[in-house]
């Protein structure tokens, strides 16, 4: 067993719980859940508090905003208030803007569907970091929080220790 492997099983072990996990995302590779992590992952990347990001994912869900479709068909003001119920203020009217836009590509691009993304990348990690990076405010850090999240769910992506993670174990 690698020293990655040995420091995984143990954070598992005392840790467990995963951003998915406690945005109250059952991550599973369909389409909904992924694009919830997505989501997540772009509120994380943020200069605010984990607990907000946290708290904005599931605001976000209760809205009805939970998949792409509805989220682009959702007007600015309705996606900035649910931000808000959230918690998520300091950059609600940007982020507001970049959600809308970042479901409109991935309704475009890939019909909706993290999956066809995957697809695209060939199960390349490198290429999966610079395809999440297009999306408007998905930025090195989200695309790092949204892989180390779906490694679970995309085995190509495993073990995927960045180095905030690798920090954060230290």
């Amino acid at each position: 067993m690698s020293r990655q492997e040995r420091v995984v099983r143990e954070l598992v072990g005392a840790h467990g719980r995963t951003y998915a996990d406690e945005a109250g995302i059952r991550l599973k590779d369909t389409p909904q859940p992924l694009y919830r992590l997505l989501v997540l992952s772009h509120l994380l990347s943020a200069r605010i508090r984990g607990s907000i990001a946290l708290a904005t994912a599931r605001a976000l869900h209760e809205a009805g905003l939970r998949d792409p479709r509805r989220m682009a068909g959702a007007d600015w003001q309705e996606r900035v208030d649910a931000l808000g119920r959230g918690g998520y203020r300091r950059y609600d009217e940007r982020t507001a803007t970049q959600l809308g836009d970042a479901a409109e590509l991935l309704n475009e691009r890939w019909g909706g569907d993290l999956r066809r993304l995957r697809r695209e990348a060939g199960g390349k990690v490198p290429e999966l970091r610079r395809l999440l990076q297009e999306f408007p405010g998905m930025g090195p850090a989200g695309a790092d929080i949204f892989l180390r999240e779906v490694q679970g769910v995309w085995p190509e992506v495993a073990p995927c220790l960045d180095a905030k993670a690798l920090q954060g174990a230290e």
